[in-house]
């Protein structure tokens, strides 16, 4: 019986035949790990639906996990047994899945997106903007390449994105100098990693057929990260800039700027697609602009809009009341 690690790379095989993304593969392999450890170092072989339904339960009752990572956890327990060991669970298959309470997604105003924006050093604005100008998920923007940016259409292309789809997104004008100028720092930086024999990975398909591919400027990310790591293979590479970084720029723009809304960076793209629908885009469009396969996710933003124009008077404000006293 194959050991917990040679599990693991079993299941990252099997992940990456059917092309699913390297952080559906961290996540399956984060639960797969706490499935283990939960049962004390078990092999899954050894366990069935019952110990599965266990597990989850744990996570809800004394972990207090959210109901989309209680689903994430199942998603990638169904996949050990389904895919990787072919062993079927019985009644854990028709487990329900926890129900993700329908929430309407903070946003901010245009005035507060500018406020936020201001508040940021030159490359967190540069990929805040990206967020808010483009509707881009973090890992989207983070993971540009030189030749996703197409200046002459006013478009960026997303390579891959979630269900591994590609998509086309506006490139906002009020961002072209500042991309063309982080275009000439990449052009300098690939020119010194070029004479250093400094690469950039490359998805596995694409390696194989194009070897050289990994020293032309295209395959540069568009924001790279600023240190260089070894690969097991004994290249050194460079990645793009890690999507913490971001954040942390963004947490703290937010209290500096005044903002006090539970917000984040994927607060961007909400605002995004829901100033687009007050403008009069039509919702199949952002739909599209989202990339959301489903357009009943796309339709949570009308609820937003719905709230803001019912023009409901609240009956307080029919009273003509004396000010408080202090």
């Amino acid at each position: 019986m194959e050991g917990p690690l040679r599990l693991l790379e079993h299941v990252s095989q099997e992940l990456r035949k059917r092309h699913r993304s390297p952080r559906t593969e961290e996540a399956y392999r984060h639960w797969i790990r706490q499935f283990v450890h939960f049962h004390e170092q078990r092999h899954p072989r050894e366990l069935d639906g019952r110990d599965v339904e266990a597990f989850l339960g744990w996570l809800a009752t004394t972990r207090h996990v959210a109901a989309s990572t209680q689903n994430q956890a199942l998603a990638a327990l169904l996949f050990l047994y389904k895919v990787v060991l072919e062993i079927p669970l019985g009644s854990v298959e028709a487990f329900a899945r926890a129900r993700v309470p329908d929430r309407l997604p903070v946003v901010f105003s245009i005035e507060e997106v500018g406020r936020l924006l201001e508040q940021l050093p030159r490359l967190p604005r540069l990929l805040a903007s990206l967020l808010y100008g483009s509707g881009l998920r973090v890992q989207e923007c983070m993971t540009l390449r030189v030749k996703d940016v197409d200046f002459s259409r006013r478009q960026i292309i997303v390579r891959r994105g979630k269900g591994a789809k590609d998509r086309s997104v506006p490139l906002p004008s009020a961002l072209l100098e500042s991309l063309r100028e982080q275009l000439r720092r990449v052009e300098l930086l690939h020119a010194r990693d070029h004479a250093a024999g400094v690469q950039v990975p490359l998805p596995d398909d694409l390696r194989s057929k194009y070897p050289r591919a990994s020293g032309e400027l295209a395959w540069m990310w568009l924001f790279p990260s600023s240190v260089t790591r070894p690969s097991p293979a004994g290249e050194t590479l460079r990645w793009h800039q890690p999507p913490d970084r971001l954040q942390r720029a963004v947490h703290l723009a937010l209290r500096r700027a005044g903002i006090h809304k539970h917000a984040s960076c994927h607060t961007l793209r909400h605002s995004f697609a829901t100033h687009l629908l007050e403008g009069g885009a039509d919702i199949r469009t952002i739909q599209e602009l989202l990339g959301h396969q489903d357009l009943r996710t796309t339709m949570i933003y009308t609820h937003v809009l719905a709230l803001n124009r019912s023009g409901a008077l609240s009956p307080l404000d029919r009273l003509v009341l004396t000010p408080l006293a202090e």
